[in-house]
């Protein structure tokens, strides 16, 4: 099925190839439901025919996006320095988190680790757009966001690790990466906290600028986070607050279709006159623009980024993106990922987006064979050495051997 588009001015839909939202697993309400080591009871094979039904509903939907022209200059016209930023921050951020999930099964991490792999498209296409000077807030899957953000892999590894020569000291670990000098307003463990922290900073530059007549004062704040986010209380306010002030807030709803393991289109209504729900139709009801984008197309992304960022540094308001992505693990390293079906996982897989660029800059004459190779190779070895780094840092010092230096 085709979506329906309101002629809304502040709403355009990017261009992109067609992408099908996930299919919901049908329940079948004749297969024994176990809760715990009990049967279901009637009332939870009730509820479970209701989901059914509704999953019905929309199994067969696909999410077509109307094609529309896109700035040639911006996706086309590539220098090859950019080129090669790019994939090799892709490439980085995968390696990272790959060796990240050794790491954490040799026993080198400890709590909750939520990896990356798949989604790279999205911060390498709005985070390597912008400057050092401005901010970006991230959730329980910072660790990529961070690496795009320049902050040294060494320091992110040691982070995980628990060593003292962590961005956080080694206090923070996997889903708080914080880091002052680079701008990372911190990553956040609950959904929708970080949204209010961006927010803030917006509204601090925005201050700057206007009531403190600071003419320097241009910078940008991004805020990423997922689709179950949207359903927040606070994406909502912040919404509203942004466009009331007109602040220089870049939203960034990174759509991988699951939260944690609830399907899209399971815990969100459709949007009005469509068979699915998009999230960047919210943006417009606030007065800002709202844009899908392919999340697994590094330049389209790219493209509506650059967009977004010069329409905040010049004045002219918030942005609320959503790109359309998947994460090819668990929800974290503790997830078996039992409930996504492999044919889904296949087709998002297929897509990947750093084949998809390595291919174009190739093809493009951006990047050769060689050059490609040593980028690789040198991204290899820095996730070595970062993993070598932490392994042979210091362990923080322990609150209780503190208070007893500091009290003998």
């Amino acid at each position: 099925m085709t979506s329906t588009t309101t002629n809304t001015p502040l709403c355009r839909q990017h261009h992109r190839s067609t992408i099908p939202m996930q299919t919901p697993t049908a329940l079948s309400v004749n297969t024994p439901v176990t809760c715990g080591n009990r049967r279901a009871t009637r009332i939870q094979r009730r509820a479970l025919k209701v989901c059914a039904v509704a999953a019905d509903k929309v199994s067969s939907t696909v999410a077509e996006i109307p094609k529309v022209k896109t700035n040639k200059a911006k996706l086309g016209e590539m220098s090859p320095e950019t080129a090669k930023d790019i994939y090799r921050d892709m490439f980085l951020g995968r390696e990272f988190e790959e060796m990240c999930a050794q790491m954490y099964y040799r026993g080198k991490m400890f709590g909750f680790v939520h990896l990356y792999s798949g989604q790279e498209a999205v911060a390498t296409g709005v985070i390597r757009n912008l400057r050092k000077d401005d901010y970006i807030c991230s959730t329980y899957r910072d660790h990529v966001h961070a690496l795009s953000k320049n902050v040294p892999a060494k320091n992110i590894m040691a982070e995980l690790f628990g060593k003292k020569t962590g961005i956080c000291r080694g206090q923070g670990g996997s889903m708080h990466m914080f880091s002052a000098e680079h701008g990372l307003l911190g990553g956040f463990a609950f959904i929708g906290e970080g949204i209010p922290i961006g927010l803030g900073a917006a509204y601090k530059i925005k201050y700057k600028r206007e009531a403190l007549h600071d003419e320097k004062a241009d910078q940008v704040s991004v805020n990423f986070f997922g689709d179950g986010t949207a359903n927040n209380g606070q994406f909502y306010e912040c919404l509203n607050m942004a466009s009331l002030y007109k602040l220089p807030c870049i939203f960034v709803v990174e759509n991988n279709l699951w939260a944690i393991g609830m399907q899209h289109n399971r815990a969100t209504n459709p949007t009005a006159g469509d068979d699915s729900p998009y999230i960047y139709k919210k943006g417009p009801a606030f007065g800002m623009p709202g844009i899908l984008v392919d999340g697994m197309d590094v330049r389209k992304v790219r493209e509506v980024a650059i967009e977004a960022i010069e329409r905040a540094r010049r004045g002219d308001g918030p942005t609320l993106i959503e790109a359309q992505t998947y994460r090819f693990r668990g929800h974290s390293l503790a997830d078996p990922d039992e409930l996504r079906e492999k044919k889904e996982k296949d087709y998002w897989q297929a897509r990947d987006p750093i084949p998809q660029f390595r291919k174009y800059a190739l093809d493009s004459g951006l990047m050769s064979e060689a050059e490609v190779k040593e980028l690789e190779k040198s991204v290899i070895d820095e996730v070595e050495d970062a993993v070598k780094f932490a392994d042979e840092s210091p362990k923080p010092v322990s609150f209780h051997s503190a208070c007893f230096s500091l009290f003998p």
